[in-house]
C-alpha cells in the first residue's frame, strides 16, 4: 500500500470570531496559542517547498475564520500563483470556511485543485458544539466545491461527547456528498475550550475507520488527521489496517505533530511506501 503526505500550513491564526467549541482559533475562548495575521507569501512558499521535501503531496492553505472575503480570496489565490510557480508537484488545497460558488471559480482559477470543509460533526449535535453558524452552512459549501469541480476535501471530528448515533449521522453525510478525501480528526482536549475530554477509545477508532473506508470504497483518500497521536500513538498499524492510506504530517493548525521524518521511518517500518506521485 502507499501513503499519501499531506502538510497543513495555518497562514491565519487565531483570529476567529465564531464559537465553535472544538477550536482554539476561537477567540471567544483565549487559548494559549500563537496568534497572528497574514504570514507573507515568500513565507508560505519557502514553508511548501520544506513541505514538499519532506514528502507532502499536498500542502493545505488554513485561514482562521468562518469563510472567505475578497480579502482571503485574493491572498489565498496569490499564494496558490506564487507556489505553482516556484514547487512543482504540489497539490494545493484551500481550507477557507464557507465559500461562494463564484470564490470557488476564483481560487480554481488561481491554481487550488482541492478544497478542505469538514462537517465536523452531525447536523443534530451540530448546535451544542457551536451557536454562531450552521450545520447547513458548511453543507451548502461542500456541495459549492463540488459544483465548480473542485476536488472536494471533507470529513469530520470524533470524540467531542457525540453519542454513536451521531456518529453514525455524521459518516452517512460524508459518503453521500462522495468526497474525494476524507479527513479523520480525533478531538484533542484543551483546557481552554468547553469541551473539557475526548469520548473515544482506540477500538472505536478503528472502528470508525473501518466502516468509512467500506462504506466509501477503495478509491477514496481516507486521511488520519488531527490527534492522530494521541489515539493511535504506538498503534499505528491499526489505522492502516482498518482503512487509512493517507496521513498529515508536521504540525497540526495550533497543535504539534510528529516530525515528518519519523513518521516517514514509521510507514516504512509497517511495510508500506510513501506515494511520490498525487
Amino acid at each position: 500500500m502507499k501513503v499519501f503526505l499531506c502538510a497543513i500550513n495555518n497562514v491565519l491564526s487565531g483570529t476567529c470570531n465564531e464559537d465553535c467549541a472544538f477550536c482554539t482559533q476561537s477567540v471567544k475562548f483565549h487559548a494559549d496559542i500563537q496568534r497572528y495575521t497574514y504570514k507573507s507569501i515568500e513565507q508560505i512558499v519557502s514553508e511548501a517547498k520544506l513541505a514538499k521535501e519532506m514528502g507532502a503531496l499536498g500542502y493545505c492553505l488554513v485561514t482562521a475564520g468562518k469563510g472567505l472575503d475578497d480579502k482571503k480570496t485574493e491572498f489565498i489565490a496569490k499564494s496558490a500563483v506564487a507556489i505553482k510557480k516556484e514547487v512543482d508537484g504540489l497539490h494545493l488545497i484551500g481550507c477557507n470556511g464557507t465559500a461562494s460558488l463564484e470564490q470557488l471559480k476564483y481560487l480554481k482559477s488561481h491554481g487550488i485543485d482541492s478544497y478542505n470543509h469538514n462537517l465536523e460533526t452531525s447536523s443534530s449535535y451540530y448546535n451544542k458544539i457551536c451557536s454562531t453558524h450552521t450545520w447547513h452552512e458548511r453543507y451548502q459549501t461542500c456541495l459549492n466545491v463540488k459544483s465548480v469541480d473542485l476536488s472536494l476535501c471533507s470529513g469530520g471530528i470524533f470524540g467531542m461527547g457525540e453519542s454513536t448515533q451521531d456518529r453514525d449521522e455524521l459518516i452517512n453525510a460524508i459518503v453521500l456528498l462522495e468526497p474525494d478525501s476524507i479527513p479523520i480528526n480525533f478531538f484533542h482536549p484543551n483546557d481552554a475550550l468547553p469541551i473539557k475530554s475526548t469520548n473515544i477509545t482506540l477500538s472505536e477508532g478503528v472502528e470508525i475507520i473501518a466502516r468509512i473506508r467500506k462504506m466509501a470504497g477503495d478509491q477514496k483518500m481516507l486521511m488520519a488527521a488531527g490527534g492522530r497521536e494521541l489515539l493511535f500513538g504506538g498503534h499505528e498499524h491499526k489505522m492502516f489496517e482498518a482503512g487509512i492510506n493517507s496521513i498529515v504530517i508536521g504540525d497540526y493548525l495550533t497543535t504539534k505533530g510528529e516530525d515528518p521524518n519519523c513518521d516517514r521511518k514509521m510507514i516504512e517500518n509497517l511495510g508500506y511506501e510513501i506515494a511520490i506521485i498525487c
